[in-house]
């Protein structure tokens, strides 16, 4: 955490010693609006327990770690909108998404946190759906010609419901009856503050092309969430195409269904002005 706190630091630290602000940004402006709609194709990864039948409790159940089921996404949605009047700001980001695979003969589940007996196989069916929602306020601290930097604060809620069915074969002896087969779901929802900078820099004045720059960090129902956002863009009469990777991290406070969830992937946006 420390080391995402820094690198936001940081982010601030340049673009405040490289952009002076511009009276303009200091007066009252009409509002300014801004929409994108985004393809989103991110590797989905984390390790999820599903408790119940007879096994409950920390390092009870059936676990899995996404990463090694998911192969592919069903369908997915992301955009944002946001709104600004003078140096002050709203945001809002939403990210919608349904996977799923099946797998036969797999052994990357585990029982009771304890990695399956080695003539020990499972046929898992495993589904994600679900999604995410970020909105907030931000302050502009610096506008010029080489570009701008807002300052954020929100909050961040994730709703994801995770279905997981299962049938151990072979040597399944040592496995509780309650835990050979079954079909369960867990459903948390997760309500984080997040605070974070978001900057855009202009490497030739005048020009089309521009770096899209995104990090913030929060806790509340986790530990610790956060993001990072990088790529490039070009600006037309219309608006901005941009693409860029997108990196959103869960860690999960102890005792949780979910202890870990992280989406990281290539995005390519559409931004429209208004």
């Amino acid at each position: 955490m420390k080391r995402i706190v820094l690198t936001a630091s940081m982010l601030v630290g340049v673009h405040m010693a490289a952009f002076p602000v511009s009276a303009a940004a200091q007066s009252a402006d009409p509002w300014r609006w801004s929409g994108a709609v985004y393809a989103y194709l991110p590797t989905i990864s984390g390790k999820s327990t599903f408790t119940g039948g007879g096994v409950s409790g920390a390092g009870g159940g059936v676990g899995i770690d996404a990463g090694t089921i998911l192969e592919h996404l069903k369908f997915t949605f992301m955009g944002s909108l946001e709104a600004h009047n003078g140096r002050w700001g709203v945001f809002a980001d939403v990210v919608y998404m349904d996977v799923g695979a099946s797998k036969s003969g797999t052994r990357d589940l585990s029982v009771g946190g304890v990695e399956l007996p080695a003539d020990v196989s499972a046929n898992a069916n495993y589904d994600l759906k679900g999604g995410m929602g970020t909105a907030g306020v931000a302050w502009r601290a610096v506008s010029g010609p080489s570009g701008t930097l807002d300052l954020l604060a929100g909050a961040r809620h994730l709703a994801v419901k995770q279905t997981l069915t299962w049938e151990f074969t072979g040597s399944v002896g040592p496995i509780p009856v309650a835990e050979r087969s079954g079909r369960r779901e867990i459903a948390p929802k997760n309500w984080d503050v997040i605070v974070g900078a978001k900057g855009r820099f202009v490497p030739i004045a005048g020009g089309g092309w521009f770096v899209p720059l995104l990090v913030d960090v929060g806790a509340g129902d986790s530990e610790l969430t956060w993001q990072a956002v990088g790529g490039l863009g070009y600006t037309f009469p219309w608006g901005d195409v941009v693409g860029a990777w997108r990196h959103l991290d869960y860690r999960f406070k102890s005792g949780k269904s979910i202890e870990s969830l992280e989406f990281s992937g290539p995005t390519i946006a559409a931004v429209f002005r208004w």
